[in-house]
């Protein structure tokens, strides 16, 4: 295929293995600072090794999501080129190590987390906070809403699912910021399943509720990684809505400067994410969905990867086994 055809083709479906191996390296890399406090080292390990094989990758990509610059952590920086050049134009939305704490304090569920998509499709989300409700596929359109209270949301599913709002399980960040919420949420009858971080995970929970216990996402975190979670339910199926929370001039100008027009405008899933799109996600530590990075007595390195693409719906889970040589050599 000539150089100009393969910047104008649709993503590969190679690529979806391709990707397997980008956040199997980062969250390798990863792993090796588990429980050990330092969330700057094991971001830096996560960022360095992603780079690097992102870059093997036949891909034009540019970084549109990138590391966020609230915790000044070592980024992969939006606007970033990576690839080899040689290959479709891409979106590239990252979390080299999604829940840099929870990995710090050996924790579940802190994920490395790549998704790719056509050029042009994923939307600029600057670095602030934005509001979300989240459930899995399999409910009529509008089960629920951005608009509607916590309340309303939570019967609303529990009516479309046929089961007693106390049967229902939300999931939440633990923060000063959700306490109202919480407190809406839980005298309703529903449980409330509080996660100290690492939203992009608590999202994907909810399109497997039957495996996580976890029906429903809300409340406020982070802009990129609702992009991020957002690539994963136009893979999975389910309905998604956020909205930005830009209340400082300076964020709005920030939001301007990457295209965001409407402040206030509710975007679905498929608003954030509008082509084809390939996901991967792998397991760092041990979570709801995915086991972590495990290492054996003999050197082998057990993985396991979530990956999926949009266009099929096809959705695999990666459980691979790496002898400790030159691939990972530089993360040791």
């Amino acid at each position: 295929m000539a150089l100009t055809e393969a910047k104008t083709a649709g993503l590969d479906r190679i690529l979806t293995l391709e990707l397997v191996r980008v956040t199997e390296r980062a969250a390798v890399a990863a792993a090796r600072w588990r429980g050990r406090g330092d969330e700057k080292a094991a971001d830096q390990a996560a960022v360095d090794a992603m780079r690097k094989e992102l870059n093997n990758l036949a891909i034009e990509g540019t970084v549109v999501i990138g590391e966020g610059e609230r915790d000044e952590a070592p980024m992969l920086y939006i606007g970033e080129e990576v690839g080899t050049g040689y290959g479709p134009a891409v979106d590239i939305a990252l979390d080299p190590l999604e829940g840099t704490t929870i990995c710090a304090k050996n924790l579940p569920n802190s994920l490395a987390v790549v998704a790719i998509a056509e050029g042009g499709t994923l939307l600029h989300a600057p670095d602030v906070y934005m509001d979300k409700i989240a459930i899995g596929p399999g409910y009529p359109e509008g089960t629920v809403d951005l608009d509607r209270t916590p309340s309303e949301n939570i019967a609303s599913l529990a009516k479309a699912k046929g089961v007693r709002v106390n049967e229902i399980t939300a999931c939440i960040l633990d923060r000063p910021r959700h306490a109202k919420l919480i407190d809406e949420v839980r005298a309703t009858g529903a449980a409330v399943r509080l996660i100290g971080d690492g939203d992009v995970a608590g999202i994907i929970d909810v399109t497997d509720p039957d495996a996580t216990g976890i029906d429903i996402y809300l409340g406020t975190g982070g802009a990129p990684e609702g992009v991020l979670a957002a690539a994963a339910l136009c893979c999975t199926g389910g309905q998604m809505q956020g909205r930005l929370i830009t209340q400082s001039e300076s964020q709005k100008a920030r939001a301007g400067k990457m295209g965001i027009v409407d402040f206030d405008k509710k975007y679905t899933h498929h608003e954030m994410c509008r082509g084809e799109v390939l996901f991967a996600a792998t397991g760092v530590t041990d979570g709801n969905m995915l086991n972590g990075v495990h290492y054996a007595r003999d050197g082998r390195i057990t993985t396991e990867t979530l990956v999926m693409r949009s266009s099929k719906g096809t959705i695999r889970f990666i459980k691979a086994t790496h002898r400790d040589d030159e691939k990972f050599a530089t993360e040791n």
